[in-house]
């Protein structure tokens, strides 16, 4: 069974098999970061939907929620393969994981900036419009997303940060047995 801290880490899970077990670990790693990302977007719409039945407008669109946590899945593996903000050389675990955030912000902020580009050709718009689109009355709304892009990736960085740290297997240890105390039935606040 593969530890699941160990899929959200960057670094692969070793394992036997070659490009079969690879092939596995990057799904279950897309589809975590992806289910993640789901539930931020999905919460996000969620409180917008409430905001907007208040005003008479009926707005659930669950779908775009899961179509954006894909593609920024996708784009977070991309960021992790490239090493974005691993080659930093950091004193503590709190830099690295703000160097990581910050990198892996800047290649989804890219990323997506080329993904509108994309559409925007695609839909016949030149690239100055689809820039002008994004830059004009939406840069408040575009500020916004690049600040939630940046709250949803600290815990997912922090996470696979502190994995890393602790070493395979311990940070699951950690979460879920109960702490060496308990086990003897005293608490460390009864203790003290």
């Amino acid at each position: 069974m593969v530890d699941r801290a160990s899929v959200m880490s960057s670094e692969p899970v070793k394992h036997g098999g070659g490009l079969k077990a690879r092939l596995r670990e990057e799904i279950l790693s897309y589809l975590a970061i992806s289910a993640y990302l789901y539930l931020c977007f999905g919460v996000l719409l969620l409180y917008k939907a409430g905001a907007l039945n208040q005003e008479g407008i009926h707005y659930l669109p669950f779908g775009v929620a899961a179509v954006k946590a894909l593609v920024l899945g996708k784009f977070l593996l991309i960021g992790d393969a490239l090493g974005a903000g691993t080659r930093v050389k950091t004193r503590t675990l709190a830099m690295r994981i703000a160097s990581r955030v910050g990198m892996l912000l800047v290649v989804l902020v890219v990323l997506t900036l080329l993904e509108e580009i994309g559409v925007g050709a695609w839909h016949g718009r030149s690239i100055g419009a689809t820039l002008a689109e994004l830059g004009g009355s939406a840069r408040l709304e575009t500020l916004a997303s690049i600040v939630v892009l940046l709250l949803v990736l600290l815990p997912l960085v922090a996470t696979q940060e502190v994995h890393r740290a602790l070493g395979p297997g311990r940070l699951r240890q950690l979460l879920f047995q109960p702490p060496a105390d308990a086990a003897d039935g005293t608490s460390s606040s009864r203790r003290h």
